[in-house]
């Protein structure tokens, strides 16, 4: 991340990793067995890719674990449960270590939940409807607002509101969401239509015609029976128009003016090379 602010997504983290302990050389990092440590019971992310955690079980045989887990003491002596790292310590099993580094801290089971999404987000992991799960669950069990959620991951609480909407979306739109079929952008655009039936016509139109996020929301508006926006044209003021009509008069052809606050410009219109030779030697006076 380098010296980089984090907008917020890092302040939970920071607070259970000080500067000081964010690698191995720090201290109060223990070699803890894998055996020995639990899942967090809050984890967003209910996907793990594998041919990714080939990758870094392979780095990790190689390098060792380079940022250690974060951890608590969990209700039985020696047993320990696992607020954030789950990444890691899945590709840990892979590469067959039989212990893992691990910073030991005290949370809250609304910061298990808050720290993890928040690690997920600081490295893109999750995906739209894994994010929107974990915000509903910090909604409801915690009974926090959008406002609350979106200060503590860092995101607007506009953001916060449309990814939770994700949820509601038809079975087959979340499908294509988590295959990576349509963004998160074309799953807002269809969302807008009141019926999982139309949510999902909409949605074969998207994929059969390739459509981007744009094309989509102007197939939803005329889906819903709503004109696609035009764009206006700019009013003329007066002092432009009686100009246009007093060269128009002048020179016997249509006028137009661009008329802007620095520069503008004046279009002469004409029909044939005869009327192009008399306007040219009305202009230069020649003959």
């Amino acid at each position: 991340m380098g010296a980089r602010k984090r907008s917020g997504l890092g302040k939970g983290l920071d607070a259970l990793i000080p500067p000081s302990e964010n690698t191995l050389m720090g201290t109060g990092v223990k070699q803890i067995p894998i055996s020995h440590i639990q899942p967090n019971p809050s984890q967003p992310r209910t996907f793990f890719d594998e041919e990714e955690l080939t990758e870094l079980a392979a780095s990790i045989r190689e390098h060792g674990v380079i940022q250690p887990l974060i951890g608590m003491q969990g209700e039985k002596d020696g047993q320990y449960i696992l607020i954030a790292g789950e990444r890691r310590l899945q590709a840990a099993l892979l590469a067959d270590l039989e212990r893992v580094p691990v910073i030991l801290r005290e949370a809250s089971d609304q910061q298990f939940l808050e720290l993890a999404l928040i690690e997920n987000l600081q490295r893109a992991d999750l995906s739209p409807l894994e994010t929107a799960a974990a915000y509903k669950q910090l909604s409801e069990k915690f009974d926090l607002s959008h406002e609350d959620i979106a200060q503590r991951v860092g995101k607007s609480r506009v953001a916060v509101t449309n990814t939770l909407g994700l949820l509601d979306l038809s079975k087959h739109v979340k499908e294509a969401l988590v295959k990576g079929q349509v963004s998160e952008g074309h799953g807002r655009a269809l969302k807008a239509l009141d019926s999982a039936q139309a949510q999902n016509a909409a949605l074969e139109t998207v994929l059969n015609q390739d459509l981007n996020v744009r094309q989509t929301e102007v197939l939803v508006r005329r889906l819903k029976g709503k004109p696609a926006t035009k764009k206006t044209k700019p009013t003329i003021p007066a002092a432009i128009r009686d100009l246009e009509e007093q060269l128009r008069h002048s020179l016997g052809t249509k006028v137009r003016i661009k008329h802007g606050a620095k520069s503008g410009s004046i279009a002469i219109h004409y029909y044939s090379d005869e009327e192009l030779d008399s306007l040219v030697e009305r202009l230069t006076n020649k003959k």
